[in-house]
């Protein structure tokens, strides 16, 4: 896969430190997978979580965190989009609901 937004990435690891190991982890994994769909994810990743318009939300740390990518399965493409602790993705979804 190409992931686009690495950025992203490295100012939330910048904030959460303790995140670093495991996004690197995530990063090397996504580059070497082709993901053609969410059950190719869900295979890996059981916790994943399925959004409308191909969004995937990753549990990061034993869910103290959370990464919000947007997936292209058919350009091979993982875009993220967000990454904060759950509580802030908590807020993030109820601003979304209204």
């Amino acid at each position: 896969m190409k992931v686009v937004g690495r950025d992203l990435l490295d100012a939330f690891c910048a904030q959460h430190a303790d995140a670093r190991a495991w996004i690197e982890a995530w990063l090397n994994e996504a580059e070497e997978m082709s993901w053609e769909s969410p059950q190719d994810i869900k295979q890996r990743y059981a916790t994943a979580s399925f959004l409308a318009g191909n969004v995937v939300i990753f549990n990061v740390r034993g869910n103290r965190y959370r990464l919000e990518i947007k997936m292209s399965y058919r350009n091979g493409v993982a875009i993220i989009c967000w990454a904060g602790t759950h509580r802030e993705y908590d807020v993030r979804n109820r601003r979304r609901q209204r």
